[in-house]
């Protein structure tokens, strides 16, 4: 029994050095076999790593809605009648019902809630600084995640990326990716859709409660059920794991080497990464933050259903992230080269989603082809999701939890500029803001989309390659 015992603790031994070591891959043939020994494990949805990528839909579900709540809120929180003709030049109030009574809005919303006197520009600059403490903590929780692991940092939307350095094998990392970051999608789409009902039946302070309450929750499913790597969750299958550390032999080894941080400041690949990020996140930003107040303005359409009408782009976009990850998925298989699927990926999320949102005030008049067009936008934007936006993956595996970190935090001014500046034109502009605001987006949008084609790589950088060390 004991000689039993011994000999399990040495093969447990020889596991983890084989999982951790820099040297892992180098017996191709072995890799191979291990990748081909469990088809059905590598694609079953019950197995441990979509467990993970679920968990992590779940919280990213949470963090996207306690951002965003303010958007759908804010319909409910500001005297509308003040400022609408900085919107569309009506004289009557909002928010009323769909069959234009002003009188009966009012009536709906609980008395006890406060109601404020903000103009645009001032909810423009209100909109702007949720954001500023996401830009801080992105690179310092990525970094954090990328040394310590990303359960003791706790789950940011910097650090999770961490997370698919050790578990997603290089055919399934769109995919996981994309399962985890559609949470972002849906919690989105539900805080928009919920959040008119809950303001308009028990008043806008009570949806800042019930999501938060939410959060508290997912905190829990997070402590208890994640694991930083196959090596040590305790529940895995170990087919599984064999399978996930013969895959990532090669990417992931535990030597923890310093940024290179000289030679990342001068790569154009990365540089054009953040930037196509950068460009992108204000178009997502625009239809994010003012999809209820240009529904809600320019149809003079009540709270309620505004929140209907907003959440709508969100759904379609949570099914496309998902189809999208998988299709690219599916082409890296057809053996096209990988920096042709990223492109591919980029332009299909880029170029319609902004053209649709450029022709968005020509045919304001008809409600169905606006919102038809603005539904279209948000969801084909997020075929960016499999492109782009996991490009630091592809070209810095040893560094791509700071890196995206880091491009996350860049792209994320654009959450700090965008209602900022569309805020100051919509209030200058009270014709054409929105036409100004749509016209801007895809100008930005197009520029950082040039610059990502251009300039954009998916092979590994020579600054992110294993220094070999000489002491050993």
């Amino acid at each position: 029994m004991r000689g039993e015992k011994q000999t399990s603790e040495e093969k447990n031994t020889v596991t983890t050095m084989t999982e951790l070591s820099p040297t892992a891959g180098k017996n191709s043939q072995d890799i191979q076999g291990d990748e081909k020994l469990s088809p059905r494990k590598a694609l079953s949805i019950c197995s441990t790593r979509y467990g993970i990528a679920f968990i992590v839909h779940l919280c990213n579900f949470i963090i996207m809605a306690q951002n965003i709540i303010m958007n759908i809120t804010m319909v409910a929180m500001v005297n509308n009648t003040s400022h609408q003709p900085s919107f569309n030049g009506s004289t009557e109030g909002l928010p009323v019902d769909s069959f234009g009574d002003p009188n009966n809005s009012p009536k709906s919303l609980p008395a006890r809630a406060p109601v404020y006197d903000w103009n645009p520009q001032i909810q423009g600059i209100i909109f702007s600084a949720i954001n500023y403490g996401m830009i801080l903590t992105l690179a310092p929780s990525g970094y954090l995640a990328g040394r310590v692991g990303t359960k003791r940092v706790g789950l940011g939307y910097g650090g999770q990326f961490a997370i698919w350095e050790r578990w997603s094998p290089p055919h399934e990392r769109s995919r996981l990716c994309g399962i985890a970051v559609s949470g972002l999608l849906l919690g989105t789409c539900i805080a928009i859709l919920l959040g008119g009902i809950i303001s308009q039946t028990l008043g806008w302070p009570s949806v800042f409660y019930i999501f938060g309450g939410f959060g508290c929750i997912c905190f829990l499913l997070w402590c208890v059920l994640v694991y930083d790597d196959p090596v040590t969750h305790p529940w895995i299958n170990i087919t599984e794991k064999e399978y996930i550390i013969s895959s990532l032999a090669q990417q992931v080894n535990s030597t923890k080497q310093p940024l290179p941080i000289k030679a990342m400041v001068r790569s154009l690949p990365l540089w054009s990464m953040c930037v196509c990020c950068f460009s992108h996140q204000w178009l997502i930003n625009i239809i994010i933050i003012y999809a209820p107040t240009y529904i809600s303005s320019v149809f003079n359409i009540d709270i309620k259903n505004s929140g209907f009408l907003s959440a709508l782009p969100f759904i379609i976009a949570w099914v496309i992230c998902l189809l999208g990850s998988y299709l690219a998925d599916f082409l890296l298989t057809k053996n096209f080269r990988l920096v042709t699927v990223r492109k591919i990926a980029t332009v299909l999320g880029n170029v319609p989603s902004s053209t649709f949102l450029l022709i968005l005030p020509f045919v304001a008049s008809n409600y169905i082809i606006a919102v038809s067009l603005l539904t279209l936008s948000c969801g084909l934007g997020l075929l960016c999701q499999p492109g782009v936006y996991i490009n630091a993956l592809d070209i810095a595996p040893r560094h791509s939890s700071f890196l995206m970190g880091a491009s996350r935090a860049f792209a994320q001014i654009s959450a700090v500029l965008a209602p900022t500046v569309s805020g100051f034109l919509l209030s200058q502009d009270p014709e054409f803001g929105w036409r100004n605001v749509f016209y801007l987006s895809f100008v930005i949008n197009t520029l950082g989309l040039i610059f990502y084609l251009i300039f954009g790589k998916a092979d590994v950088q020579d600054w992110a390659k294993e220094r070999k060390l000489t002491h050993l």
